[in-house]
């Protein structure tokens, strides 16, 4: 049974909520799960006492798209581009099998957690069949962070929006269990605008949320004026990239409720033409941060982070703060995926997912003066101590508890063999 009652004693404590601020020596109370108290010297009575002592004490990080499957695929597509990246895909997307989507898809999620990302989006675009999908929901339900499974269309071909019914109805009905759903088409960049509109009507007969990349295309020069003018523009819309779209269409998008996920890392590696963050934060869009895929781009949010910062300092827009990164990388994905009343911050009364980086390593030395600026621009996962999804320990001691990672590692060598043929 997980503890009910937990203490954090001690630390350097970062809340993001409204804005990011640190507090030395303050605890964390957690009863039930639930965050309970920030402050000084509250009660051990009946508690589990974590010492924070020399650690960094903060929400954990919210990953807002990522192709989780795409761990048994790792540094297949760096330096080309997105034309080739998708044949890649096309390629070997076929080659799965629902046990290699399992293998991958749990190694990617025990991943986020290892690196301190206790939420994840998964756009889970390997639906070859019904199995498949199955096979991603297992996998992040055995891996133990909160996840968002967001049902997706292969490039390759196959989904169906019978299949998108029963999941919703037989497996992911709970939106208050820790793995959701949400419904991940191509979306209008890549599909006709009659499809759209089939797919948004199950996905309100459904009540789910909607996630697709975005970006001016052949077929859909401004997809999100093709949107509003087929009354298809709504809230519980999260648009991912958008880096060719126009200001005017960042405008329609804040205008009406949806939110937008930078993946700074791939689109660099992609080269997609310009860094978007700043540009969806001045339209007023509320933008969290993801990895996308690990096929060209770092794993964890810390690499994320910088990428952002570093894309800001020489883009046109103005520059952003470690602060905003850092609630990007928290509290605005919250929100962007339509979490923030749950996660995102460590306000009382909001579920303890809650991370611990270790300041006595030596790449986060004297840290302390300001332990915002050191999660942002100088930490990385090696730091990751402790990690607490739900008031549940799932890391402790910088190991994961709860997982085989030599099983998961030599299972996703065995899946990379058999789609990839290495």
């Amino acid at each position: 049974m997980p503890d009910t009652r937990i203490l954090i004693r001690n630390g350097h404590v970062i809340d993001t909520e409204p804005q990011p601020f640190a507090r030395p020596n303050t605890d964390l109370l957690i009863e039930d799960g639930r965050i309970v108290a920030v402050g000084s010297d509250l009660p051990s009575d009946g508690a589990t006492v974590i010492d924070a002592t020399d650690r960094i004490v903060l929400p954990g990080f919210v990953d807002t798209h990522r192709h989780v499957w795409q761990s048994a695929l790792r540094g297949a597509a760096v330096d080309i581009d997105l034309h080739t990246y998708l044949g890649i895909l096309a390629k070997h997307g076929p080659n799965f099998r629902p046990s290699d989507v399992y293998t991958a898809t749990l190694a990617g999620a025990l991943e986020c957690l290892d690196s301190g990302i206790t939420t994840q989006l998964d756009y889970s675009h390997i639906s070859n069949s019904p199995e498949h999908a199955d096979a991603a929901i297992d996998a992040l339900n055995a891996a133990g962070l909160r996840a968002i499974y967001g049902y997706g269309t292969p490039v390759h071909g196959g989904g169906s929006l019978d299949d998108v019914r029963r999941i919703r109805t037989e497996r992911l009905a709970d939106d208050g269990a820790l793995v959701t759903m949400a419904y991940a088409p191509l979306g209008p960049s890549f599909t006709p605008i009659e499809v759209i509109a089939e797919e948004w009507r199950v996905a309100d007969e459904l009540d789910l949320p909607l996630t697709f990349h975005v970006s001016s295309t052949p077929l859909a020069a401004q997809p999100i004026f093709a949107l509003r003018d087929a009354g298809l523009l709504r809230e519980k819309i999260l648009y991912v990239h958008g880096n060719t779209l126009g200001d005017d269409e960042l405008k329609l998008i804040a205008d009406s409720g949806g939110t937008a996920s930078a993946t700074p890392g791939a689109e660099a590696m992609l080269g997609d033409s310009s860094p978007v963050a700043g540009r969806l934060r001045r339209a007023g869009v509320t933008t969290g941060l993801g990895v996308d895929a690990v096929t060209c781009a770092p794993g964890d949010m810390f690499s994320l982070m910088r990428a952002a910062l570093l894309a800001s300092q020489i883009a046109d827009d103005p520059r952003m703060t470690c602060g905003d990164v850092l609630k990007m990388a928290t509290l605005d994905g919250a929100a962007a995926l339509g979490l923030a009343d749950r996660i995102g911050s460590l306000r009382p009364g909001k579920q303890a997912d809650v991370i611990l980086l270790r300041l006595d390593d030596i790449n986060c030395l004297t840290a302390e003066r300001d332990p915002i600026a050191a999660v942002v621009t100088a930490a990385h996962p090696h730091n990751v101590d402790t990690v607490l999804v739900a008031g549940q320990v799932v890391k402790t001691g910088g190991r994961l508890v709860h997982a085989d990672l030599g099983r998961a590692a030599q299972d996703l060598r065995v899946t990379a063999a058999a789609v990839v043929g290495i």
